[in-house]
């Protein structure tokens, strides 16, 4: 697991979300994309992430 959640600036496919969140997890990226789109309010909960977490130094 990693330290701190932030965005990925290597693992991106719009803002980096699920590639921050699945470097501070642990779990593959693309296991963190399908979660999110088997996720209700999937688009609402993704925006207010990409606008919350902040960016990789």
């Amino acid at each position: 697991m990693g330290g701190k959640l932030t965005k990925s600036s290597t693992d991106r496919v719009f803002s980096g979300v699920c590639g921050g969140i699945a470097e501070f997890t642990g779990i593959s990226a693309w296991a963190i994309r399908i979660l999110f789109l088997l996720l209700p309010s999937n688009l609402l909960i993704y925006i207010i992430l990409a606008f919350v977490i902040p960016e990789e130094d």
